[in-house]
């Protein structure tokens, strides 16, 4: 798994042979299947584990904020920012080789977003609703604009810091999950 970690956020996964990846990790390929069925599989386990990991880490961050709309959504966009920035790895398969793998995350990345959709929607179920729109919609339209983000983040020769991407990031929430009365 941690050589898959390294090798799949670079050169990416599309270029990491099985051969290379058990050479990384010191085991032999029929050490290989037997944890795993493919490569594909292993993909999957590493996404899913950073999913899982940033999950409890934003879903942390929002139980213990303020309990204010404008508490919830930056305690749990910081959290979630600094954490995948804190190891390019995991930015980069979350945000960048989830999308070049094709079908093979596909699933795996349909169930990310609604966890972290679901995760908007309760975290602003307290507060009005900024327009009569559908709240699933909305807050996966957030969390797209999240994503968005983050692949500039990590695609970009001059990143913006951190503080600005958050800055960003809760202002789009703010506007989007909100009435002006209960942004604060």
């Amino acid at each position: 798994m941690t050589a898959a970690y390294t090798l799949y956020a670079k050169p990416g996964f599309t270029a990491t042979t099985i051969e290379r990846l058990c050479a990384e990790a010191r085991i032999s390929n029929r050490a290989f299947y037997e944890c795993f069925g493919s490569q594909e599989e292993l993909l999957q386990a590493v996404h899913e584990r950073c999913v899982e990991e940033s999950l409890a880490a934003v879903a942390k961050a929002v139980q213990e904020a303020p309990d204010t709309l404008g508490g919830r959504v930056t305690a749990g966009i910081r959290a979630y920012i600094e954490f995948i920035a804190a190891d390019w790895r995991r930015a980069r398969i979350m945000h960048v080789e989830v999308r070049r793998s094709g079908d093979i995350l596909t699933t795996s990345r349909q169930r990310a977003i609604d966890a972290f959709a679901r995760l908007v929607q309760e975290a602003s179920a307290d507060f009005p609703p900024a327009a009569p729109l559908n709240r699933r919609l909305v807050a996966l339209g957030v969390v797209g604009a999240l994503q968005e983000l983050l692949i500039e983040w990590l695609l970009t020769d001059d990143q913006p810091p951190i503080d600005e991407l958050v800055d960003t990031a809760v202002h789009i929430f703010i506007r989007s999950l909100s009435t002006p009365d209960t942004d604060g």
